[in-house]
């Protein structure tokens, strides 16, 4: 009979455990603040942590390992709006991921583990859970805005909020630029026209809504 191993950085809560643990990844974000994602050695948590190295190895595995438990611990630090407009909501959120990318460690963090899930396939999905869960977590903003009636019930919450936070990756990741009060306003108000107009609203043969402008089959347009 095999056992399975755990997910990184996984352990009981409480006791000697969960101390071993805050106090690695506070090492880990104590020393992304200062230098990039690819000078973090397991030496180097260790030091800082007052962990001894073989114990971080066998929680964690990797440096990526405890890098993934630390996105997982502070990407849930982010609030999810529920300000009662579902304007007012996506603004308010689009703030807190450019805050949240606004300190360098974070952003070390995320250029990191994206990096290294681009050649490691299982740190590839550990990425995509993540992330996957936080957007579903997240989607309770357009769920809201839904039973107020602000929105379409056909509505894909998830395409919501993909829309939305999209932009800020793309200028960090791909363009390596900075996150500015700009960028805050246009996807949010992007993503706010467009959940209006019903781009995101599941069509009944493609998944999302025909254009009757552009799809032969939709009918005529009429003024």
């Amino acid at each position: 009979m095999t056992t399975e191993r755990p997910p990184h950085g996984s352990a009981r809560p409480g006791g000697r455990t969960a101390r071993t643990r805050a106090a690695v990844l506070a090492a880990a974000l104590e020393e992304l603040g200062t230098r990039e994602f690819s000078a973090l050695t397991m030496d180097t948590l260790a030091e800082r942590s007052g962990v001894h190295v073989s114990t971080i190895r066998r929680r964690w595995r990797t440096v990526e390992g405890v890098v993934i438990d630390l996105l997982s611990q502070h990407s849930a630090t982010i609030p999810t709006p529920d300000s009662g407009d579902f304007r007012r909501d996506l603004h308010e959120l689009a703030q807190a991921i450019a805050e949240f990318h606004g300190t360098l460690r974070n952003r070390n963090v995320i250029e990191g583990i994206i990096a290294a899930a681009a050649h490691d396939p299982h740190i590839a999905d550990i990425v995509r859970a993540t992330f996957t869960a936080r957007i579903e977590h997240v989607t309770r903003i357009v769920g809201h805005a839904v039973a107020r009636g602000e929105l379409s019930p056909d509505v894909d919450a998830k395409e919501v909020i993909e829309a939305l936070s999209a932009p800020f990756y793309y200028r960090i990741l791909v363009l390596r630029g900075s996150v500015d009060e700009r960028l805050v306003q246009l996807s949010a108000e992007a993503a706010y026209h467009a959940a209006h107009a019903g781009v995101f609203d599941a069509g009944p043969a493609t998944g999302r809504g025909t254009d009757p402008a552009t799809d032969p089959g939709a009918g005529p347009v009429t003024d």
